[in-house]
């Protein structure tokens, strides 16, 4: 068994490294040509558009790890049955629940691997890259309305509530064009603050650059205006928001790790946010590496059908077709879990549901019946 475990799982991790590799290529190639493409625009040279496209190369290989998955071992299983050795294989006692068994390892294996890149080398090379793009282009700016955030502090006044919007992200790294809205437990708009750049430090300490500070005082003296207005050349203020609860409101949802995710989630369902379209993201990037076991499974069948039932190109051709497939009804599933209000969970975990079904389903029927 160890030699058949050992022919198994070198071809099939061969294969999978060199279609892995091939697709890598393939989007390192379309990203930087689009990055050039740009480059005079945002002043970016050559190199600087070469380093910018190779940031995105832990992104693109988690999420075409369960793609590659499945090209990689139709191939290889194909490729075994076409040269009868798969048969041999099954004539010197490999059944179909210990190959189904040997496959299962190697798939969690590759989930480990999809699950390691993105929730650690992605994220982060995702963060070096709006950096990078930021620096390169004086800022990000996150949407047309930029980021909100929101929160309640328990003050001398009763119970305030904070509405803070971020543009986006500077040249420097920083935050652009910060506005804080401060309203009191009446509902009253008490404070505006406006600043041109702003830094959250560890303990919550917003350092606001170029700021406009605008009262609105309850009680007024006599002979005291109705709004006061300052002009800070630095402010300090005070908030119980972390620079993780910013940058997750900033930074796109590539960059953050299944834990941040569900940080995330739990600081806007506190606020009495919407969290669904997070909780759904959250949801799907733990379950996501699990799907290269469901892609393992589903190019399994493909190993019990005669060899002349098809090439290996035309075998090939179908596991294309089927990670096309895989990858539609993942990003669909998405979208009309958060249109239709589904669990988060049932959202996520229903494309991979649906293809281990599908596999299961046409192993049981040719090994029952071909």
């Amino acid at each position: 068994m160890r030699t058949v475990r050992r022919l198994l799982y070198r071809d099939i991790i061969a294969s999978v490294g060199f279609v892995a590799l091939a697709f890598l290529a393939l989007f390192y190639f379309i990203d930087f040509v689009e990055t050039l493409g740009d480059a005079g625009a945002k002043g970016l040279a050559a190199l600087e558009a070469a380093w910018s496209a190779a940031l995105e190369i832990p992104g693109h290989f988690y999420e075409l790890m369960p793609i590659a998955v499945l090209i990689g071992t139709i191939y290889s299983l194909a490729r075994l049955a076409q040269s009868s050795e798969f048969t041999i294989l099954r004539t010197g006692g490999l059944g179909p629940g210990r190959a189904l068994g040997l496959l299962a390892v190697l798939g969690v294996a590759f989930s480990a691997l999809t699950f390691v890149v993105g929730d650690y080398l992605a994220p982060r090379a995702e963060r070096e890259a709006v950096m990078f793009k930021a620096r390169a282009s004086g800022g990000v700016r996150v949407g047309s309305a930029g980021a909100w955030l929101k929160e309640r502090r328990r003050t001398p006044d009763g119970e305030h509530s904070y509405s803070i919007n971020i543009a986006g992200t500077s040249g420097g790294g920083g935050l652009a064009e910060v506005r804080i809205f401060e309203f009191d437990d009446d509902g009253r708009l008490a404070v505006r603050i406006e600043a041109r750049e702003g830094r959250v430090a560890e303990d919550g300490t917003w350092t606001l650059q170029d700021a406009e500070e605008t009262r609105w005082p309850r009680a007024r003296a006599a002979g005291q205006p109705p709004v006061l207005v300052r002009r800070h050349a630095q402010l300090q203020w005070q908030s119980t928001l972390t620079p993780a609860v910013v940058a997750a409101a900033v930074l796109p949802l590539r960059s953050m790790s299944t834990l941040e995710l569900w940080r995330y989630s739990a600081h806007l369902s506190d606020q009495e946010q919407s969290a669904q379209r997070h909780q759904i993201q959250f949801w799907k990037k733990a379950l996501y590496p699990l799907a290269c076991l469901v892609m393992v499974a589903l190019a399994l069948p493909f190993a019990y059908m005669h060899a002349r039932a098809g090439s290996v190109s035309l075998k090939v051709f179908g596991g294309i077709m089927l990670g096309i497939a895989f990858v539609l009804l993942n990003n669909l599933a998405g979208h009309i879990g958060l249109l239709s209000g589904w669990v988060p969970w049932a959202a996520a975990a229903t494309p991979s549901l649906l293809f281990l079904a599908l596999s299961m389903a046409a192993f049981a029927w040719l090994v029952r019946y071909r």
